[in-house]
């Protein structure tokens, strides 16, 4: 039973890489298009950063783009938005609220470590440098 699931490790990752970029950027989507609901709070400074990052780097990673880098600052701005946000009321993510934003932290920061995978751009642009020149 292992040796089956052994065999879609990559396919199993390329999926978390799109589907962790996909709802990032719907938070960034959220916050700037009040879609699917109205964002209940004010756009502070702070929070239209964070939008931005949100929107950018979700995507970015969704698409497998500047993976490493979109993921490494995605998981920077969740590490910072947790604690400043929601580590403020307790450092307990279940009393805080922040278990979303705390899973962001690590898997982006895992992501980030890793690479982007199969189906990405990085993958297609990495394809391109190991081919040989053309005649």
């Amino acid at each position: 039973m292992m040796n089956f699931f052994a065999r879609y490790q990559e396919q199993s990752y390329a999926l978390l890489r799109i589907v962790a970029g996909l709802l990032f950027l719907a938070h960034g989507i959220h916050k700037f298009c009040d879609f699917p609901a109205d964002f209940p709070y004010p756009l502070t400074s702070m929070l239209v950063g964070a939008g931005a990052i949100e929107l950018v780097a979700g995507g970015m990673i969704a698409l497998g783009l500047l993976t490493r880098p979109a993921a490494f600052i995605a998981s920077g701005m969740s590490a910072v938005g947790y604690w400043t946000v929601h580590g403020m009321a307790s450092p307990f993510p279940i009393a805080n609220g922040g278990e979303t934003i705390a899973l962001y932290a690590f898997i982006f920061l895992f992501i980030a470590a890793r690479g982007a995978g199969i189906w990405s751009i990085d993958a297609l642009w990495q394809d391109d440098k190991d081919a040989p020149p053309a005649a």
